[in-house]
């Protein structure tokens, strides 16, 4: 079948088969997807800003008239050599899937049809029909895993002459990820933060590029888990403030109080201390949180944690049927869970 697994896209695009006409990209990353199609046409020796050799549409310029992609790729151009069709915002039409099963069974030879899309199940058509056909490849671009991520952090960092410190990567990487563009972005930012210096560390990170709601959060979570009323009003307005919707607030707390369950059965039935639990769990507690994790794991025990873990899943329930009322909601029972949480450390 002509398509490749996500490990395999970037080996491809270094050397792609000449037979291949119709190159489709696509993928829930949509810088990762832009930068592999950005490299795809680079690596044709085309001039990508002359218009006689570079045609560049919406997929919405199509949605009236497929037929014209099948007129545009029997096009000869003009000064002879081929041309690249560049096709942006692809999706499910199925107009424009039957106008590229048209070129797939009769591939255009003088020109490179490239197709940007989005998310694109098994069933969709036009990737059925990219991934049948022998003139054509389909590459998938999911979200960076941790590996991509150090990887793109490296390359980044050594073209800037800097190095980063372990604890300063770890922070990094808690905040990349999403998307490809935006993590070269933010990496980007940084380096501009730190030119002149040669080693990076985890106040350089927090300074240049932490983000606001999401540093908020853990300190929402910080607060609560360690019994910090004053700290708690605090974070919990900053998270509030900027932007964040309190469900993503609660969320992240549930999370975190499964984990402490888990962890809390483990202290129960091993009899291991709540340290060596949070030195040794997989996978690793972030560093700058191991002290606040043992913290909580050491003050609460199971019959807390379910309760807790209960009272926060009915708080998500009431944010969605009481929209108005989600603020409130989240504020009073994460301020219940702080209080006996500061309870329990007397």
């Amino acid at each position: 079948m002509a398509q490749k697994k996500a490990h395999e896209v970037d080996s491809w695009l270094a050397s792609p088969a000449a037979s291949v006409r119709i190159v489709l990209i696509y993928g829930p990353d949509q810088g990762l997807v832009s930068e592999r199609a950005r490299s795809f046409a680079d690596g044709t020796g085309l001039a990508l800003d002359d218009p006689f050799s570079v045609l560049k549409l919406d997929a919405s310029e199509l949605a009236a008239d497929a037929g014209r992609l099948v007129d545009e790729a029997r096009t000869v151009a003009m000064f002879g050599g081929d041309r690249l069709i560049w096709i942006r915002n692809a999706g499910s039409d199925k107009a424009f899937a039957g106008a590229i099963a048209t070129l797939c069974e009769n591939p255009p030879v003088d020109a490179i049809i490239l197709i940007e899309a989005g998310e694109l199940n098994k069933t969709s058509a036009l990737r059925r029909t990219v991934e049948q056909s022998a003139a054509a490849m389909a590459l998938p671009c999911y979200a960076d895993n941790s590996r991509a991520i150090d990887g793109l952090i490296d390359s980044e960092l050594t073209a800037a002459g800097l190095k980063i410190d372990l604890e300063a990567r770890q922070l990094l990487k808690s905040l990349l990820g999403g998307d490809r563009l935006a993590s070269r972005g933010e990496i980007g930012k940084l380096v501009l933060y730190c030119r002149g210096g040669s080693i990076i560390s985890a106040a350089d990170v927090q300074a240049s590029i932490g983000d606001v709601s999401a540093l908020s959060q853990d300190a929402v979570i910080d607060a609560v888990l360690t019994g910090n009323p004053g700290d708690y009003d605090r974070s919990y307005s900053r998270f509030i403030a900027s932007g964040a919707h309190p469900f993503v607030l609660l969320s992240a707390m549930i999370r975190q109080f499964q984990q402490l369950q888990l962890m809390r059965s483990r202290v129960d039935a091993d009899g291991a201390s709540p340290a060596s639990v949070v030195a040794s769990w997989k996978p690793p507690v972030f560093f700058a949180r191991r002290n606040v994790v043992e913290t909580a794991l050491a003050r609460m025990n199971a019959e807390f944690v379910a309760r807790t873990l209960e009272r926060m899943q009915d708080a998500v329930l009431n944010t969605r049927q009481k929209a108005d009322l989600a603020v409130s909601i989240s504020r009073q029972i994460l301020l219940s869970a702080c209080l006996e949480s500061a309870r329990r450390a007397r």
